[in-house]
């Protein structure tokens, strides 16, 4: 019982990890996007440095995430990709979903580095 405990102990420490050392320095974004929009819990950061966009499709179509040359691929409704980006410089950087038509219909917007 005393190993399993040590074992499980072992793999929540490896599990969490990455997450608090190499990614500290990681701003997340929650991006929902939808028929047609995209929600971003927040367009901007302080500084340059790195996103990671965790985009969920809550419509009812495909759709994807494109900001700074980078893009998720196509996503299923209700499933969620994840993108990661490093922003090197200030200024606004526009985002959008790719699909046919749908920046046209409003899927699209800034994202400021301050």
């Amino acid at each position: 019982m005393k190993l399993l405990t040590t074992l499980a102990g072992a793999i929540a420490i490896l599990a969490i990890a990455p997450f608090g050392s190499a990614h500290a320095n990681t701003t997340i974004v929650r991006v929902k996007g939808g028929e047609f929009f995209f929600r971003l819990s927040t367009r901007s950061i302080a500084r340059p440095g790195t996103v990671a966009f965790t985009f969920k499709n809550v419509g009812h179509v495909v759709h994807d995430f494109k900001v700074n040359g980078k893009k998720t691929p196509l996503i299923q409704p209700g499933h969620t990709a994840r993108l990661v980006v490093t922003f090197k410089k200030t200024g606004k950087y526009p985002y959008l979903c790719t699909v046919l038509g749908h920046a046209a219909a409003g899927m699209r917007g800034l994202f400021a580095v301050r």
